[in-house]
């Protein structure tokens, strides 16, 4: 995994304009140190944060089909930062303000989501997320609508993009990402536990909710750290961690790192074929600005693996 990463993250300088090879002039060496550099970082952090996200999701809710996307936790985190720039509560260039509007709206979607389904089975949890999320990215339709000239290049964001990012967006969100990442791998021994049945840590004194409670709390920490960094890259955090569990087995404690890395290479990956794809497709100097966003490739593989997931595991109930 981790010289899958190396690649991806070699991919990701290499291709694309701006930047010659091996040689590099004053002008390209500011462009790979203040613009593509921030941009391998960034999609190095929010895949992590989407891929340990989703296993926590999975774990704790004892769901395969849990993901940020699906249960409110994304949209929530996105409709946040949307409503704080339109009531001005955020400014729009501010990477702390972005991080803290992402915090509220995704926890409020996560807590609709579990408010709904608390009692359900994991087909119900399954159903009240995929309804939750519709109705948040709906209302972010409508903010959208309502004035579709204050947001910008907005669209690109919530299709989830990692070009634009610069250092400082990079210094904000950070600390927090490894600190929840750190956290969750501390907890992932008792998360783990609960993840067989709550009847299961009670016989061995681990408190079911509490736990269950704090798992839900770093999932959405991760995840609106990940969204107010790059926006909502879709997928990545439902399919990343069953390669993870298939790749290091049940143990949450090898699971987790293996799904930070894996959700790392994977948008490092995407993003490195969006810039190639950018290249094959337009021509000009508005190529790189308005090229394929990450989120789009992560989108498209994504629906893929569900597809071979679906079909390799029939008993898995959806609805």
């Amino acid at each position: 995994m981790g010289a899958a990463l190396l690649v991806a993250a070699a991919a990701e300088l290499v291709v694309g304009r701006g930047v010659d090879w091996p040689r590099l002039d004053p002008l390209e060496q500011r462009i790979l140190v203040e613009l593509r550099l921030p941009r391998l970082v960034t999609a190095l952090l929010a895949g992590a944060g989407l891929g340990a996200a989703g296993l926590l999701l999975q774990a704790v809710l004892r769901n395969p089909l849990a993901a940020p996307e699906l249960t409110g936790v994304n949209p929530g985190a996105a409709l946040g930062v949307l409503s704080g720039i339109q009531f001005g509560l955020v400014p729009a260039d501010s990477a702390a303000g972005a991080l803290l509007a992402a915090l509220l709206g995704g926890a409020a979607g996560g807590t609709l989501m579990w408010l709904l389904a608390r009692d359900g089975s994991p087909a119900q949890v399954a159903a009240y997320g995929l309804l939750g999320s519709a109705a948040l990215a709906g209302v972010t339709t409508l903010l959208l609508a309502y004035q579709p000239g204050r947001f910008g290049n907005v669209l690109r964001w919530l299709v989830g993009a990692v070009d634009g990012r610069v250092w400082a967006h990079v210094r904000t969100a950070w600390p927090w990402l490894a600190v929840a990442l750190l956290l969750a791998w501390l907890c992932s021994a008792a998360l783990g536990v609960l993840a067989a049945g709550d009847g299961h840590a009670a016989a061995l004194g681990l408190p079911p909710r509490p736990v269950r409670a704090l798992g839900l709390a770093l999932a959405v920490a991760l995840a609106a750290g990940a969204v107010a960094l790059a926006g909502a890259l879709a997928f990545v955090g439902l399919v990343v961690p069953h390669v993870a569990r298939a790749l290091c087995g049940g143990d949450m404690r090898r699971a987790l790192p293996a799904a930070a890395l894996l959700g790392a290479t994977t948008v490092v990956g995407a993003d490195a074929a969006a810039q190639a794809l950018t290249v094959l497709v337009q021509s000009g100097s508005a190529g790189q600005r308005l090229g394929v966003p990450a989120g789009a490739v992560t989108a498209l593989l994504g629906a893929a693996a569900l597809v071979v997931v679906a079909r390799r595991s029939p008993h898995v109930e959806v609805s």
